[in-house]
Parts: C-alpha cells; structure tokens; sequence
C-alpha cells in the first residue's frame, strides 16, 4: 500500500489491555491496513502522536478512548497546516462517550475502527475558547460542570455514565448558580445559571441531551440555559414539561462571550477551564471526521 493509507491509532493507556480491540488491530492489519499503534501515558501524548502521525504521511488518526482522548486528538490535529492534516477516526473506549454516542459511531470495536480507517471523511466544526483551548462536542458550565469534574475516577469506572448522576445527588449541598452574561449573534442574558450547555454537538456528562438539535457541520453552536436560584423547583418542572419550562433558555450563534463577576468553570470535553471572560466560536469545516454515512449531527 501507499503512504496515503497509513494510519495512527491513538489510545488511551487505561484501554492499553482490552482484548477486543487488539483483536480489531490484528484483523484489519491482516486486511492490509497500514495502521501504527502509540499509547497515551500523560498530556501531550497526543500532540506527539499526531505530529509523528504527519511526518508519516498518515490519511487517518484515530482516537481511541473517551471525550478527552478525542477531544486532545482534534486539538492537536487543529494546529496541524490544512494541507497536511490527517481524518479524524473515533473509537469509543471511555466512561460516557458522549460524542461518539450521539454521532452513532458502533460500540463493536472491528465496526468502529473500520469505520474509523476507511469510512467517507467528512468535514465538521471544531470549537475554539480563548485562543488556545478547544472542543468538539460540548462547552459545559455551571453545577453540572463541578459534578463531571469532581466524580471520582472509580466511580466512573465502576457505573459508567450513571456515577456522575450519584455523585451529583451526593452534593447537591455544594448547589449554587453561576451570576452571567452571555451574549452572541442576535443574543443576550444575564441571569443566574444552574446549567450551561454549548453544544458543537448534543449530549454530555454521560448521555445527557443538553443541545438536542446541535449538528457539527452547520457553522452554527446551540446555547442552552438552565436557569434559577432553587434547583429541585427548577429541575422538576425542566423535566416533566421541558417545552414549557420558564427556567429554559435557548440560543444559537457562530460565537459567544460569557463574563461572570468572579471566577466559574467550563468543562470543554472532560477538560476543565476556569476563568471570569470567554470567548467561543466555531471553526467551520476545520476537521475531517469519519463518521457513519446516517450520522443525527450532519445537516
């Protein structure tokens, strides 16, 4: 095979050991496939990979592991000169897996990577905050960001999605919302806000659908807003009559800046970054991303 069908796999060391994506290396290398393994061992791991990656000449990087690994991986593939930039390909190997999830990339790993190698690349948005930070799938802010950033490692390996739900019914005490101004394209709140999702794409903190219409590809972020001083009123009238609820508010804009008066965190893919100022905007059509031909976030 040529170089254009090199590709690089780049997988989280807490998955250095499952069997059947070994398994999946091993058929699609018998396949013909050029593929390179590299495993992640601390941050920058992956920026490393993916310079290795161009100087391969590789056509394709996979992320294999959660929204973090993917996230690192598209960050670093970001800075890479367009003309040189390989696909993104996703193998769903974390706790939540919310972008993948959403996207309809297979759970079963030989579907995964085979999509992930060979699938039609498509050009999707990334997300960039304060000029050096980045996301892909969602932006979250308020008491649910200190929920995924808090829940400890165990739990989440242990319950999956469903331990950053326990572990925010666990702390419910620490409750407060976040005093804002958010402003966009035609848009501007100020308020208190128990929740904010910025979505790129539609779900986090384990499956939660915070920004149900987002697509990746439309130049476009959905905003969406929890908003009150009391949780439990808020959140029970949000979920039993969503369309109706008054502590619901809905946005959608190429960018938005967010200042607050004091310091409030956003979880950017498992990432999180704190700070009174920030900015966000999209950068359309940045990525190329191989995704099912019936992937819910193309337009």
């Amino acid at each position: 095979m040529d170089n254009t069908s090199v590709s690089l796999l780049i997988l989280n060391g807490k998955s250095a050991d499952n069997l059947p994506l070994r398994e999946a290396v091993t058929t699609l290398r018998d396949q013909g496939h050029q593929l390179h393994v590299r495993v992640t061992w601390e941050k920058g791991d992956a920026a490393r990979y993916v310079d290795e990656a161009t100087q391969l000449g590789a056509q394709t990087v996979v992320a294999a592991g959660g929204d973090g690994t993917v996230n690192e991986v598209a960050t670093a593939l970001a800075q890479v000169e367009q003309a040189m930039r390989p696909a993104l390909g996703i193998l769903p190997l974390g706790t939540a897996n919310d972008f993948a999830t959403s996207a309809g990339i297979p759970e079963e790993m030989e579907k995964a990577l085979a999509l992930a190698l060979i699938g039609k690349a498509t050009a999707i948005d990334i997300v960039r905050v304060n000029d050096d930070s980045y996301f892909l799938n969602m932006a979250t802010g308020g008491f649910g960001t200190r929920i995924t950033t808090e829940t400890p490692e165990r739990l989440k390996a242990a319950l999956g999605g469903v331990s950053y739900l326990i572990h925010g019914l666990m702390r419910m005490d620490a409750l407060k919302p976040d005093r804002c101004e958010i402003r966009g394209e035609n848009f501007q709140w100020q308020g208190d806000a128990l929740v904010i999702g910025i979505g790129n794409g539609r779900q986090a903190g384990g499956g939660q659908q915070l920004c149900p219409e987002a697509l990746i590809n439309d130049g476009q972020l959905d905003l969406r807003i929890f908003t009150g001083e009391e949780l439990l009123p808020a959140l029970f009238t949000t979920l039993t009559h969503p369309d109706e609820s008054p502590n619901i508010v809905d946005g959608s804009s190429a960018w938005f800046e967010i200042t607050a008066p004091h310091d409030i965190t956003f979880n950017l893919d498992g990432e999180p970054l704190s700070g009174t100022h920030f900015r966000i905007e999209v950068l359309p059509s940045a990525l190329q991303c191989r995704l099912p031909p019936d992937c819910a976030l193309l337009k």
